[in-house]
C-alpha cells in the first residue's frame, strides 16, 4: 500500500525541511490539503524544485474551475476534488494532465461516484473530519470500502484519516491503493520507525477488533452439512472466497470447505460424486479468529499455528459464525 504523507498537518518544521526528511524515508506522495486556497501552487512550484516525489492534492472548494490552469502548470500527478463541496453541474476537463479522484465524507454514499466513474481514477475516503489532523479513524468505513470494491472493482481506493499502524493493517488487508497519514507519520517523534509501522505486518499495540473489519455475515458463504456438491460449488464460486463455512441451523460454525476438501472429496469417492454431501468434505477443526480479539492478538494466534492462512471464520459467543477475515488482498499487496 502506498504512503501519502500530509505536508500540511506539521506546523513546526518548514516546507522543505519536511519534504526533504520525508523523502528519505521514501515517501510515495506527499499529500496537500487545499481548503479553497490557490496558494497552494506556490508551494507546490518550491517542492517541485528540490524533490521528485509525486504531489498527492486534495482540493475543497465550491468552483473547481478557479484551479484549473494551475494543475496544468505544476502537474500534481494526483488531484482529488471533494464532492460534498462541488456546485451542481460541475465539470471536470480532460487536458489537466493528472489523475483524477473523488472525495467523499462518512455519511456520503459511495453511489456518488457512478457519473464520474468513466473518468476519475480513484475515490479517496475521508475517514475523519476533512481538514482536521490527528482524528480517530471511522470504522464504519470499512463496511464503505468493501462495497465501493464490488461495486467498482477497477477503481483504486485511498484512504485519508487517523490511518495508524493497526489501521494500516486492515487497509491493506482491504486492498486500499494509498493511505494518507497526518499526524501519526509528519509529527512522529521517530518519523523513520512510524513509517515501518504503516507498511509492516508484524505486531502493533492496537485498539481494533476482528469485528471492526471482518467480512460480516451477508457478506461470506454458508451452507449446512446436507448441502450437496452443486450446492457446495455455487457456494464457493459466487463469494469467490476459496472456501465456505458448514454451520446448523442455529448458526453454530461446524467447519469449512476449501476447494481443496472437494477436491479430496472428490478423490475418495469416485464412485460416488453425485451423491457427496458437504458432510463427507467437511474440515472441522478449522482455525478461527474471535469477534473481540484485537488485531494484535489475531496475528500471534496465526503464527503460533504454522500454517499457512489464507482466511479465517470469525465466531462470537457459543461459537456462532459472525463473519471472514481473508488475507488474499494483503498478500497480493505484499
Amino acid at each position: 500500500m502506498k504512503v501519502s504523507a500530509s505536508v500540511y498537518s506539521n506546523k513546526k518544521k518548514s516546507l522543505r525541511d519536511l519534504v526533504r526528511e520525508l523523502d528519505e524515508f521514501i515517501v510515495d506522495f506527499l499529500h496537500m490539503d487545499c481548503n479553497d486556497e490557490p496558494a497552494v501552487f506556490d508551494d507546490i512550484r518550491e517542492i517541485r524544485e528540490f524533490s521528485k516525489t509525486p504531489i498527492d492534492l486534495h482540493i475543497i472548494t465550491s468552483d473547481p474551475e478557479k484551479y484549473f490552469d494551475g494543475i496544468r502548470e505544476t502537474r500534481p500527478e494526483l488531484v482529488t476534488f471533494q464532492y460534498e463541496n462541488l456546485k451542481k453541474g460541475w465539470n471536470i476537463p480532460s487536458d489537466l494532465g493528472c489523475r483524477l479522484g473523488l472525495a467523499i465524507v462518512s455519511d456520503t454514499p459511495v453511489s456518488v461516484f457512478e457519473p464520474v466513474a468513466a473518468r476519475f481514477d480513484f475515490i479517496l475516503f475521508m475517514t475523519t473530519t476533512p481538514g482536521k489532523s490527528g482524528g480517530t479513524f471511522n470504522k464504519e468505513n470499512f463496511a464503505k470500502i468493501r462495497e465501493f470494491r464490488k461495486r467498482f472493482p477497477d477503481k483504486k481506493v485511498h484512504v485519508d484519516g487517523g490511518v495508524t499502524a493497526d489501521i494500516s493493517f486492515v487497509l491493506r488487508n482491504m486492498g486500499v491503493y494509498a493511505a494518507v497519514s497526518g499526524s501519526y507519520l509528519v509529527n512522529s517523534e521517530g518519523m523513520g520507525n512510524a513509517m515501518h509501522n504503516l507498511r509492516s505486518n508484524y505486531y502493533v499495540p492496537s485498539g481494533t477488533h476482528v469485528k471492526d473489519f471482518m467480512l460480516g455475515n451477508g457478506e461470506v458463504p454458508r451452507i449446512t452439512e446436507s448441502a450437496g456438491l452443486m450446492e457446495i460449488l455455487k457456494s464457493i464460486e459466487e463469494f469467490n472466497l476459496g472456501f465456505t463455512n458448514v454451520v446448523n441451523a442455529g448458526g453454530e460454525l461446524l467447519g469449512l470447505i476449501s476447494n481443496a476438501d472437494v477436491r479430496r472429496g472428490i478423490l475418495k469417492n469416485p464412485g460416488k460424486v453425485e451423491s457427496l454431501k458437504a458432510s463427507d468434505m467437511i474440515n472441522r477443526n478449522p482455525v478461527c479468529a474471535h469477534s473481540e480479539m484485537l488485531i494484535g492478538e489475531m496475528l500471534e494466534m496465526i503464527r503460533n499455528t504454522g500454517a499457512s492462512i489464507l482466511y479465517l471464520p470469525v465466531v462470537g459467543r457459543g461459537k456462532k459464525l459472525e463473519g471472514v477475515v481473508s488475507f488474499t488482498n494483503l498478500i497480493k499487496g505484499e
